[in-house]
């Protein structure tokens, strides 16, 4: 009877260790699964490509995310969109020169999630986001689902580069630019993949 008894709140300590580990604690982002892609628009046109993460976590209290950080790899950016390879490189190194992100001296990025509100799958994070050694507020909509082990983030969040010191191209600044506009805002589609 007393081994019964020892086995059952063995059992009982062991599934609540479990339970906690899923509804509170750090879960890792799994940078090779998460996608971040990015979208940059002109009068003429626009690119589209990807950033690989470098690495990520996120906290979760009472079932619930409720901030995390995330980094970006931004060594690694490429265009996905321009099949000649000349046009490619030029624009992936204008893309890397201190006219957009800078690399060289800030090879990272990094979004700290401050504040997370969620209504079942749909999540609304605030956080502060930081290109280039500066730091600016964001807000964006991500929802969430599961597959097994694994819980999906799904988001897209809208960035004014010119807060970040990415003025090229841009009418907020430039006058005369005709079809050389670089339109200040672009995208970043996420998909963040944590395992339990």
């Amino acid at each position: 009877m007393k081994t019964m008894k020892i086995k059952s709140l063995a059992v009982l300590v062991l599934a609540l260790s479990l339970t906690t580990s899923v509804f509170a604690g750090t879960l890792k982002v799994d940078a090779a699964k998460s996608t971040v892609k990015w979208l940059g628009k002109k009068v003429t046109g626009e690119h589209t490509g990807t950033i690989a993460l470098k690495e990520g976590s996120l906290v979760v209290e009472n079932g619930k995310v409720t901030s995390g950080k995330i980094v970006m790899d931004m060594t690694s950016i490429v265009d996905k969109d321009l099949t000649d390879a000349e046009w490619n490189a030029k624009l992936i190194g204008h893309l890397k020169s201190d006219d957009f992100f800078a690399v060289a001296t800030h090879p990272t990025s990094e979004l700290v999630l401050t504040k997370v509100e969620s209504n079942g799958s749909t999540s609304v994070f605030t956080g502060n986001l930081t290109i280039k050694g500066i730091t600016n507020p964001v807000t964006f909509n991500a929802t969430s689902s599961k597959d097994g082990k694994n819980t999906s983030f799904v988001g897209t969040m809208t960035i004014d580069r010119t807060k970040f010191n990415m003025k090229f191209g841009s009418k907020s600044f430039f006058e005369n630019l005709g079809d050389k506009v670089v339109y200040d805002d672009f995208t970043l589609d996420f998909n963040l993949v944590v395992a339990e």
